[in-house]
């Protein structure tokens, strides 16, 4: 053995090794035990064209429940696949097209979906490689991804199912739009920043309306006062004009309205606040939607106000309301305003016809299982979390106006519907098509200037759930051009990976491995993914997903504080393991975390565990280097040649190897790894090693049987020093991964 450890020389060809034994692959697995259960994880999909940040080196975790299981003879799949990521992949693309002066209003839909799919394609390997650079034992030859053409028909299967059972449905809602990244967004998506905003008081004739958006009164359809307040009691029921406008809106009583916000008047404006969507459904009012889909502010509102956007409409109904003396009071006011999560931009609610799934008895469902101990969670506070959410979960659009990801399975005859609208968001009539020009001539579609195509069908627009369906009436169609959310298609991930079958033809891969053994992740995407998983796979297969939920903590810097790019505090995983080792990157980010916790991770931590890597090769060494000076040495433990301190290290190589199992089947990885790291430096190297250099052959056994023990006991956290080490010391030929869990020596 060389004086010292050298990650480089070792870390990638064991890897190599690993995957060319068939380790990762449970179909060659050569130590299972055939009286315990399959033991498997479905990995949670990176991004198929982005590299990993700190965030995925916590899939280490999984790595060690997989290793963990397999020393101790399960049959075990670690399931990895990438995810096409929908909206942050087309983000990303189209800031690659800013670059070379594009946008994605360049291209027709068939033209730009190819690139994004070849630029996926290119970069789809990088996520692989590292996940293999940070050892994790995957099995790559089940490696799936979320437009594979069998995810996609599991999950249109999946769509049908739904809309037979009457729990999808299609109307036109209040939703978050971004007019910049043009597609809407759940409220799970929406980042709310505290703003520092004004409140306008504005005169409408009898009463004075406070409004944080003076640029929306002219979609009003509407004022509201609470029902017993009496400054405003003799006016409900009547009606007043608007001002800047010609139409007459009514004053109408609700009790939400909080008559100590502004002047106790509000304004209604259904089509452009949720607030407002919800009072005009109860009171039946009119929704008048003021802008488009591009931002800018449409036929709706006078001519003097058409064709601006959201803060040029502010400035110019203010200088109006200023010039006609309507203006009472402008103040500065802090409220939450919601802004897209990807680009940053200021979301803008908007009434939109969009693709929903009915939440209320899929919810129930989920719940149930959870409820009756079926799926555990750990650590168990987030139950709570989990059952608030379903306990006030609210439907889910399931639409997004965007080209990547899975085209929703629903085709439009337009003869039925000769309403129905489409954009051309361009200018460059050039790309449009002989097709899309007659559509045009032949069904007068509304809103057209040119070039990406994006239907806009009205929520009564009649449709088939597939091709042969909708030409049986017309041959006059139109795919919905609307993708599905990426939770709808990851929300399916757990049983469509292992094979599910929608008429029940199911792979061998899902009788053996579904319901997974556990699910983890980290605890901000419980509800984005989780929960979605539970609900699906619950409807869909009628079983549910995994039995654990795992919740790991999250990767912050020396300081605290969460990594950014924009902070400039990242630490990028890839680098840290070429400098120090994928082992000592390994153990930073587990030893001593309590669970669900932050993990304060800088490069002192992460040298401190290459010390340790270091350590455990040196002690090895020390050893080997010992055992050629005995020559010979006998090969069994034998109890008359034992004195105390030889007693005292075998009682807690037992006791470590207990604390080890029960803290990994506690999943307290932290305290686990710190034991390990206590007993092996201190206990072992420090008192044990020191205490027997002057001993003579009869030692040999008990410093062996530790040794090996410890390797094993370690190889779950930091795989490849302990098996350059076994292959060093123990065996050339054989694979530590494939031994069997140390069992106790009974001294």
């Amino acid at each position: 053995m060389d004086s010292k450890y050298n990650h480089e020389q070792f870390e990638q060809d064991i890897y190599k090794r690993w995957e060319s034994d068939g380790v990762f692959n449970p179909d060659t697995q050569k130590n299972i035990d055939s009286s315990k259960e399959p033991f498997s994880i479905i990995l949670p999909p990176p991004n198929a064209n982005d590299p990993l940040h700190a965030g995925h080196a916590l899939f280490v975790v999984q790595d060690i429940l997989i290793r963990y299981k397999k020393l101790q003879g399960h049959k075990v799949l670690w399931l990895p696949g990438t995810d096409h990521a929908g909206i942050e992949t087309q983000f990303v693309f189209e800031k690659k097209l800013k670059e070379k002066g594009q946008s994605r209003f360049d291209f027709d839909r068939e033209t730009l979906y190819k690139m994004i799919f070849d630029y996926v394609k290119e970069n789809g390997q990088i996520a692989v490689e590292q996940l293999k650079r940070l050892g994790y034992m995957c099995d790559w030859s089940r490696l799936r991804f979320t437009l594979d053409p069998d995810h996609i028909t599991r999950i249109y299967a999946v769509f049908n199912k739904l809309h037979a059972d009457n729990l999808l449905y299609r109307d036109e809602k209040i939703v978050n739009y971004c007019t910049h990244c043009g597609t809407g967004f759940s409220n799970l998506e929406i980042d709310y920043k505290t703003v520092e905003g004004k409140l306008w008081t504005i005169n409408y004739g009898p009463l004075q309306v406070a409004t944080t958006r003076p640029e929306t009164m002219l979609g009003d359809t509407a004022v509201a006062v609470h029902p017993d307040d009496a400054r405003y009691q003799s006016l409900i029921g009547t009606k007043i004009k608007l001002p800047l406008t010609s139409r007459e809106i009514p004053i109408i009583g609700d009790t939400e309205i909080d008559p100590a916000f502004g002047t106790g008047a509000v304004k209604v404006t259904p089509s452009h606040s949720p607030v407002d969507y919800d009072i005009a459904k109860r009171h039946n009012l009119e929704f008048i939607r003021i802008f488009n889909y591009d931002g800018k502010s449409n036929q709706n509102v006078p001519s003097s106000y058409q064709d601006l956007f959201p803060k040029q409409l502010r400035n110019k109904v203010l200088e109006d309301l200023t010039s006609q003396l309507l203006l009472i009071s402008e103040k500065p006011h802090t409220h939450e305003v919601g802004h897209c999560y990807r680009c940053g931009n200021i979301i803008e609610p908007i009434t939109s016809a969009q693709w929903f799934i009915k939440m209320d008895t899929l919810a129930k469902e989920a719940k149930k299982v959870v409820d009756d101990g079926q799926i555990k969670f750990f650590p168990d506070r987030f139950k709570e979390t989990y059952d608030e959410w379903m306990a006030n979960i609210r439907d889910w659009p399931i639409s997004r106006q965007i080209v990547w990801g899975h085209r929703i399975p629903v085709w439009y005859n337009l003869d039925e519907t000769p309403t129905i609208r489409i954009n051309f968001i361009n200018n460059k009539k050039e790309t449009i098509n002989d097709t899309w020009q007659n559509l045009k001539d032949k069904y007068s579609l509304l809103e057209i200037s040119s070039g990406l195509q994006n239907l806009l069908a009205p929520k009564e627009a009649t449709y088939y759930l597939s091709p042969e369906l909708a030409t049986k009436h017309s041959v006059n169609i139109l795919q919905e051009t609307d993708t599905f959310d990426t939770w709808f298609s990851s929300g399916q991930w757990a049983y469509s990976t292992l094979g599910w079958d929608a008429a029940g033809n199911h792979s061998p891969d899902f009788k053996t491995f579904y319901p997974s053994s556990v699910m983890d992740t980290m605890w901000d995407i419980l509800f984005f993914w989780v929960a979605r998983m539970i609900m699906l796979s619950v409807y869909a297969t009628g079983q549910i997903p995994f039995k654990t939920v795992h919740l790991h903590s999250r990767v912050v810097d020396k300081f605290g504080k969460k990594m950014s790019k924009s902070k400039g505090n990242v630490i990028e995983p890839i680098a840290v393991a070429n400098t120090y080792g994928a082992d000592a990157l390994r153990l930073a980010l587990v030893i001593g975390v309590a669970p669900a916790s932050d993990i304060s991770l800088s490069d002192d931590k992460i040298r401190s565990q290459r010390n340790f890597v270091n350590k455990l090769w040196n002690a090895s060494r020390f050893i080997k280097l010992s055992l050629e000076k005995y020559q010979t040495y006998p090969q069994e433990i034998n109890m008359q040649n034992l004195n105390s301190e030889d007693k005292e290290i075998l009682q807690k190589t037992d006791d470590i190897i207990k604390n080890t199992e029960k803290y990994l089947n506690q999943y307290h990885f932290g305290q686990a790894s710190s034991d390990l790291y206590q007993f092996f430096w201190h206990d072992f190297c420090d008192v044990y090693i020191e205490s027997v250099k002057t001993r003579d052959a009869n030692v040999a056994p008990v410093l062996l049987h530790v040794l090996k023990t410890s390797l094993l006991l370690l190889h779950p956290f930091i795989p490849f020093v302990t098996e350059a080490v076994y292959t060093e010391m123990f065996s050339p030929t054989d694979l530590l991964i494939n031994q069997q869990w140390p069992k106790l020596s009974s001294v």
